[in-house]
C-alpha cells in the first residue's frame, strides 16, 4: 500500500510540476550575414583537384563509374564529356596534398589514373 501511495505521489508531483519556459533571440550583426554569403560564393568558385580514372565511350565510362563506386564508395565520381569521349573523374580535394594521397591509392586499382590540377581562372 505503501508503494502504491509512493508512486501516485510521485507521478502527481511530476504531472502538475511546470518546467521552465524562454524564448531567445540572438541578435546578430549584418555584416555576418555578408560575410557568409562572401564564403559561400568563394566556395563554389574555388579550384579543386580531380582523380581521373578512365575514359572512353559513354557505356565505357559507365562500367568504369560503376567500378570505382563499388572500389572506392567514399569518393564522388562524376562522369564528364569532353568531345568526343566521356571521362570518369573522382574526388575534389582543395589541397594537392590531400589528392596526391588518394590517388596513390586510386593508381594501385587503376594503373592509368590521372591527376588533375585546378584551372586558372581568368580573373
Amino acid at each position: 500500500m505503501k508503494k502504491i501511495i509512493y508512486i501516485s505521489f510521485c507521478f502527481a508531483v511530476t504531472y502538475l510540476s511546470s518546467a521552465q519556459e524562454a524564448q531567445v533571440t540572438i541578435e546578430q550583426d549584418k555584416k555576418i550575414e555578408a560575410l557568409l554569403d562572401l564564403y559561400r560564393s568563394a566556395l563554389k568558385t574555388s579550384d579543386y583537384y580531380r582523380i581521373q580514372v578512365g575514359f572512353g565511350s559513354h557505356a565505357q565510362a559507365e562500367r568504369i563509374k560503376a567500378n570505382v563506386e563499388e572500389d572506392f564508395p567514399s569518393l564522388a565520381s562524376k562522369i564528364d564529356f569532353d568531345s568526343p569521349t566521356y571521362r570518369v573523374r573522382v574526388g575534389k580535394f582543395k589541397t594537392k596534398m590531400e589528392a596526391e594521397r588518394k590517388f596513390n591509392e586510386v593508381r594501385m586499382k587503376y594503373p592509368n589514373a590521372m591527376l588533375l590540377k585546378p584551372k586558372k581562372s581568368a580573373n
